[in-house]
């Protein structure tokens, strides 16, 4: 079963691995970004800097981000964002994501029901509309999409480079 939740403390040790050690998943979020090498050290520092900020909101307060258990387990998180990449966004409407790290849950569904929770959140919450940016490249990610009832309002052709190939970056709306 998905749960989504707040972060715990020991989450923290997995964010450690995930950032430094089992990093695939990276290779689908953004590859076309250089993330900075860090250490398990500055990851521990920078991930329990987060958990005490986090720790203590209010059960009101609308969250951005939850992390998600299969079974009691702490597989990944999902999130909201409002700084769409290449498209004009002038309604403000959030654009969600999410990550599994953790590969021995890949095409089992656990991403497209936590989605599909997260989603849930947000409309309880006053959105109308949610956004999910990704790269064609990334079929894992449009299947979720397309499981959920994402429509592709956008896409630029060629915009992404990943390991010296093009893909294009896909913008898809779900109108809830």
């Amino acid at each position: 079963m998905i749960t989504l939740r707040d972060m715990r403390e020991s989450d923290i040790e997995d964010y450690v691995r995930w950032f430094t050690k089992d990093t695939g998943w990276m290779l689908f979020d953004a590859p076309w970004e250089e993330l900075p090498e860090t250490t398990e050290e500055e990851e521990r520092k920078g991930w329990t800097e987060y958990y005490e900020s986090v720790k203590n909101l209010p059960e009101d307060t609308v969250r951005w981000k939850y992390d998600v258990d299969l079974d009691g387990k702490h597989i990944g998180w999902v999130c909201w964002y409002d700084d769409l990449d290449y498209v004009e966004n002038p309604e403000g409407i959030r654009a969600v994501g999410i990550d599994l790290p953790e590969e021995s849950v890949y095409n089992r569904g656990a991403g497209t029901e936590a989605l599909r929770q997260f989603i849930r959140y947000l409309k309880e919450h006053g959105s109308a509309s949610v956004y999910t940016q990704t790269w064609s490249g990334n079929t894992r990610m449009l299947r979720v999409a397309e499981k959920l009832g994402f429509t592709e309002v956008y896409r630029k052709k060629d915009f992404r480079n990943v390991n010296g190939k093009l893909f294009d970056a896909v913008t898809l709306k779900l109108d809830l």
